[in-house]
């Protein structure tokens, strides 16, 4: 059974798609089958993979909504095998009003995924920059989630409302959340500010910090722009090497968990 892991701040410009794309990316690049699940209505994760938000047909809002298999949908990445995609598009904004009177209407997700974990080892799902009933509804379909926190000023900000709705939903609506790790991103070498924040987290989270640490890195930025992952942009630039580092430390302990 495949582990399903929502990547999620409600913080916008933290890397919250790029370490989505590229997570899922690298992950299938050693191997594990993949699938990326864009749960935001701006569709980056789908146009970061190469597909054009304005012809997709039916999205995971199909699933949310108007109960579409899930399986029906999934794209096959183009240029990376053993990654898959359930794409977005801008009718998932609509969505949060449409399933206000749904019955369950935070399991629409978990049901739409339900079938999929055993074709899956991994199923990534990025996450809206807010903490709407999408976010919630990724949050309790997930077995885990990743909070990526840049290396800046306004780092902490908000991490600690992003813990709190983590914990209304381990308590109300799915027991088994937890909390896969914090993600560094956006890390500068040369600027103080950047260990400063590096050391705050560290202190402040302790064993809850990924090792990884994801760079400011041109390639990173660049790859969106032509639809594919830093790994195949440039497989060797540091983003690109980060990101392979980062599914290792999340394969291996996952490994080791399951081993337990």
């Amino acid at each position: 059974m495949g582990k399903i892991i929502a990547v999620a701040n409600q913080k916008g410009g933290v890397g919250k798609t790029t370490t989505a794309i590229n997570l899922a990316a690298s992950l299938a690049a050693l191997e594990y089958k993949t699938l990326l699940v864009d749960a935001d209505p701006q569709a980056n994760a789908t146009s970061g993979l190469g597909f054009d938000p304005a012809t997709i047909t039916a999205s995971i809002y199909e699933c949310m909504v108007e109960d579409v298999k899930a399986e029906d949908i999934i794209l096959k990445s183009p240029s990376i095998d053993f990654l898959d995609l359930i794409p977005s598009h801008i009718d998932l904004v609509g969505a949060e009003v449409e399933m206000i009177n749904l019955p369950d209407r935070e399991e629409k997700m978990r049901v739409a995924l339900k079938d999929l974990s055993d074709n899956y080892d991994y199923i990534i799902i990025d996450c809206s920059p807010s903490l709407g009933l999408i976010t919630v509804n990724s949050l309790t379909a997930a077995d885990s989630v990743v909070i990526p926190v840049q290396c800046e000023y306004f780092a902490l900000e908000g991490l600690g409302k992003l813990l709190n709705t983590i914990k209304i939903i381990q308590s109300r609506l799915n027991p088994e959340l937890a909390i896969e790790g914090i993600l560094l991103t956006m890390y500068d070498v040369r600027l103080r500010l950047s260990n400063q924040v590096v050391e705050e987290v560290k202190t402040h989270f302790q064993q809850m910090v990924f090792e990884t640490i994801i760079p400011r890195n041109v390639k990173l930025s660049e790859s969106p722009s032509f639809g594919i992952p830093a790994l195949l942009h440039d497989a060797e630039s540091k983003g690109a090497l980060s990101y392979l580092n980062l599914a290792r430390e999340i394969a291996e302990k996952n490994s080791v968990e399951l081993a337990k």
